[in-house]
């Protein structure tokens, strides 16, 4: 008898509960096409409004704050590696082969603790902190559907009362359930009243607390790995000092192709040289007016008592001032401005200018047609005249001294290996 009885409890729970589902749909559904009001409480939607943005708030820093421990695990899994890689290769007979091993201890220990503390500190305040978060959700969707019992059994007591035949039986059976329905609803909401604007307030102090923290940890995880660098420093330094003479160098990419300006020197040679039966003198030495850079100006005519004297040169019959002279692809000077690549309109810059390059080492060069560097040199960086000349790994440049002091590209230009040098412009 008292299973039976205990069946006919929850059944008849089951059919209250799905009574209250009905009556609670019917009543949205009256609400929405207006025939029936809806209590509204602004500033309680301006609550929930503040509290879901600081749950989205909350768990996208939670979220960001997981994918940083994963990232200072990873670092610390790939520092272990590195130090292990040391490890291995530092040979026995090598001076400070056991400082290095317990550097490599210490920078260990080091990173597990910093990993555990952000853990403490931070990742377990923030779950705490969000842990409040998914009953203050429920209770908020509980008091909006006492609400909306509220609302319904109100309803259903003015009908009642504004009927034309008045059963009083059912009206006092209505305002009771419109009593209590009324009194579950303002206690839910007043609990709610108070702890929400307080949460939203909250949000302040942890943010603060949560940042600080991770901050200082950082920042002393930071200074101790950098004496633990330091110290690593000065054991390679004391063995470097011993293996002085086995010191590694930096080596440029070899070049492949014929040396760049002594081909562009045969290929003007070949362009000069006269043709079978001509008499025509040989080419002139450089510095003479026909082995100028390649510059197209532009003259007025002049008297002919300032014409330059020797052998004339040819004009097309379209002309009758002095001929444009020709020369090679290098944009050049025309009528005051430069013209040309990056550098257009800068007088300070050579034709062409793409960036800036600093040499971090010194570099001997080889062959006539690159750059001599010592470490700290600034070199302007220009096109190839031809980017087929270009070998990989080199480029080409003029010093930033010497254009200053010279300003021409034939006598200061040349290739450099890039390894040798580092972008700084």
């Amino acid at each position: 008898m008292a299973e039976m009885g205990s069946k006919g409890v929850t059944a008849g729970k089951f059919a209250s509960n799905v009574q209250k589902k009905l009556t609670r749909a019917q009543e949205k559904v009256l609400q929405k096409l207006g025939k029936a009001d809806e209590t509204k409480d602004e500033q309680f939607e301006q609550c929930v409004q503040n509290f879901n943005k600081q749950l989205t708030e909350g768990t996208r820093l939670q979220k960001d704050l997981r994918t940083y421990l994963a990232s200072v695990k990873a670092m610390h899994e790939a520092s272990k590696k590195l130090n292990e890689c040391l490890q291995e290769v530092y040979e026995p007979d090598w001076p400070g082969r056991d400082e290095a091993n317990k550097i490599a201890e210490n920078n260990d220990l080091l990173w597990m603790d910093y990993h555990q503390k952000l853990v403490d500190q931070a990742l377990l305040t923030m779950d705490t902190y969000l842990g409040q978060f998914p009953d203050i959700k429920s209770r908020i969707a509980k008091r909006g559907r006492k609400l909306v019992d509220y609302d319904s059994a109100r309803h259903h007591y003015e009908s009642l009362q504004t009927a034309k035949k008045k059963d009083e039986a059912k009206i006092a059976k209505a305002e009771e359930e419109l009593i209590k329905a009324q009194k579950v609803f303002e206690e839910m909401n007043v609990d709610l009243q108070e702890e929400l604007p307080s949460l939203w307030n909250s949000r302040v102090g942890f943010y603060v607390n949560t940042f600080q923290s991770i901050a200082g940890l950082e920042e002393n995880f930071h200074k101790e790995m950098s004496k633990l660098n330091q110290s690593l420093s000065d054991v390679l330094l004391s063995l470097e000092k011993q293996h002085g003479s086995n010191t590694f160098t930096i080596k440029a990419q070899p070049r492949k192709k014929t040396k760049l300006f002594s081909r562009l020197r045969r290929k003007k040679n070949s362009d000069n040289a006269p043709a079978k039966g001509n008499k025509s003198p040989s080419p002139p030495p450089d510095g003479s007016p026909a082995a100028t850079p390649e510059i197209r100006v532009n003259h007025e005519p002049e008297p002919a008592s300032m014409a330059m004297p020797g052998a004339a040169l040819p004009k097309s019959p379209s002309q009758s001032s002095l001929p444009a002279v020709v020369v090679e692809t290098f944009s050049g000077t025309v009528n005051g401005a430069v013209e040309g690549g990056s550098g257009a309109g800068r007088l300070d810059l050579p034709p062409g200018f793409m960036f800036k390059v600093q040499a971090q080492h010194d570099y001997t060069a080889t062959d006539t047609d690159e750059l001599q560097l010592k470490a700290g040199d600034v070199v302007l960086v220009i096109p190839f005249q031809n980017p087929e000349e270009q070998d990989e790994g080199w480029l080409m440049g003029v010093k930033e001294s010497d254009w200053n002091q010279h300003r021409e590209l034939e006598k200061c230009r040349g290739v450099f290996p890039e390894n040798f040098t580092e972008r700084v412009q």
